[in-house]
């Protein structure tokens, strides 16, 4: 992902957390073609509303600052429809880890990956 890109899409989420103070992100990083965030959603807002919300608000950002990004994506948005989710329990170091070294060729040999 171009860095200029990524500096939107982070300003643009971080605008999104000021209207919803409840959502705290607590990691986020890119790779080529997307991206990873670790964060706090309260109980009373769900995860797919959550993850629409950013989706949709930073969608309509980026097309607005950018002409080419407006040109290739016609629809509504610029995202895929699905994402993954999932809570973190006692691996919440190894996954901040993950996302830290998102776009990065060679993963920290001290960091094991492994997941249950």
């Amino acid at each position: 992902m171009k860095s200029y890109v990524k500096s939107s899409i982070i300003k643009s989420f971080n605008q999104t957390i000021e209207n919803y103070p409840t959502l705290f992100i607590l990691k986020l990083n890119t790779d080529e073609d997307h991206i990873h965030i670790q964060i706090e959603i309260p109980p009373d807002i769900p995860v797919s509303r959550a993850v629409q919300v950013l989706k949709q608000r930073s969608s309509i950002e980026i097309k607005k600052h950018y002409k080419h990004v407006r040109e290739m994506y016609l629809e509504d948005s610029i995202w895929s429809v699905g994402y993954f989710s999932s809570t973190i329990g006692l691996n919440e170091t190894q996954i901040a880890k993950y996302i830290e070294w998102q776009g990065r060729r060679d993963l920290p040999s001290q960091t094991g990956f492994e997941f249950s």
